[in-house]
């Protein structure tokens, strides 16, 4: 786990804008070999977008061989509608960069089969080979994307209903109105993000505070879905000062001491490199299905814990099926059995029919 803390909200949304931007031209993308990005919507991405927008306007990135991903999108609410998640990315970013509309993939939350859609949006993913780098926000629950609490680390895009204190905070988006707000959305699952070969978190202000102690300091836990990063080998959360008020005064100095040292050895903790990132196409060496399979996970495909539980190829199969119990016929078991000793398989204490009292005639 990588914690960067900057300043203010201004100088981590900088931080993670530049380390994207460097990600990107370090893979080099080209109309064969995209580079796949995975996009958040909410208050606290606004920031970075404002910067990848600065950035490419000033020469220094471009995004047209760039394939995105969004997490998620509300149910029922036309896609024209100022507060989806497509008018979202297009009003702050999209539309403000060279990136081509047939690159931008965003859930549908008016398809005639949701399901169907969910499971079309985990095959593009895989169409593509992967995202390479998944850009995240959380909620004050700790919840990333709409994986609220309780949902299950082993999730994929599926339909998922909200929770109040989720419609209460999204309310003030809708003119503060809880009947304006959607109630259900279609969101990628946790085991989505995980399978990204890098993972970058940020969180932003002291109403997340409580969220980022509990991913740091705690073990993983359903109930704060953005501690399932502590299974990705390539996991990193940027944050503001205000962010860290709930973590131990040790806990960051503790990461605070690691970038120092590594800014200090001349590079920023982990050295860039295309096997971080992924390989061009010319250098993919195709393996057969079964060796594939039997491969440990790796730096260029990392396999989270939960992704070795489940093997399925759809959302709709991706739970192991339940072992049928055997034909024969079961042999009841007593404890007396197991007993060398005949002398010992008779009761310590008697039977109710010996004990001298008639059962349930106690206090008679």
């Amino acid at each position: 786990m990588r914690l960067i803390i900057r300043d203010d909200s201004d100088a981590a949304s900088a931080y993670v804008a530049n380390y994207i931007v460097d990600r990107i031209k370090h893979f080099a993308p080209t109309p064969a070999h995209p580079f796949v990005l995975g996009l958040p919507t909410g208050s606290s991405p606004l920031g970075v977008y404002r910067k990848l927008v600065e950035k490419y306007k000033a020469g220094e990135v471009s995004f047209e061989n760039v394939i995105t991903f969004n997490m998620d999108e509300y149910i029922g609410i036309p896609r024209d509608h100022p507060e989806s998640y497509h008018s979202f990315m297009w009003k702050n970013f999209f539309s403000h960069v060279n990136i081509h509309p047939r690159n931008v993939n965003i859930l549908n939350g008016n398809a005639p089969n949701l399901e169907a859609e969910c499971v079309e949006y985990e095959a593009k993913i895989k169409r593509v080979g992967g995202i390479d780098l998944f850009l995240a926000g959380i909620g004050e629950d700790g919840h990333i994307a709409f994986n609220e609490p309780g949902s299950s680390l082993a999730s994929r895009t599926r339909v998922k209903t909200l929770a109040y204190d989720t419609i209460l905070a999204n309310s003030r988006f809708f003119g503060h109105d809880l009947e304006k707000v959607p109630k259900m959305a279609l969101t990628v699952g946790v085991q989505t993000v995980l399978e990204a070969r890098e993972v970058v978190v940020i969180i932003l202000g002291a109403r997340k505070a409580l969220a980022l102690q509990r991913c740091i300091e705690q073990g993983v836990n359903h109930m704060w879905t953005l501690s399932s990063l502590q299974l990705h080998p390539h996991p990193m959360i940027v944050c503001d000062e205000d962010a860290t008020l709930e973590l131990q005064v040790k806990t960051v100095k503790y990461f605070k001491s690691i970038e120092k040292v590594a800014l200090a050895q001349g590079f920023e903790q982990i050295l860039p490199s295309k096997i971080r990132t992924g390989p061009a196409p010319e250098t993919v060496i195709q393996a057969p299905r079964e060796v594939e399979e039997a491969q440990s996970p790796t730096i260029v495909a990392p396999q989270p814990t939960t992704s070795r539980l489940l093997k399925a190829s759809t959302p709709a199969a991706e739970y192991p099926v339940r072992s049928v119990s055997p034909d024969a016929d079961l042999v009841p078991d007593r404890m007396a059995s197991r007993i060398p000793d005949p002398s010992l398989t008779q009761r310590l204490t008697p039977g109710p029919e010996q004990s001298g009292h008639r059962v349930g005639a106690v206090g008679a």
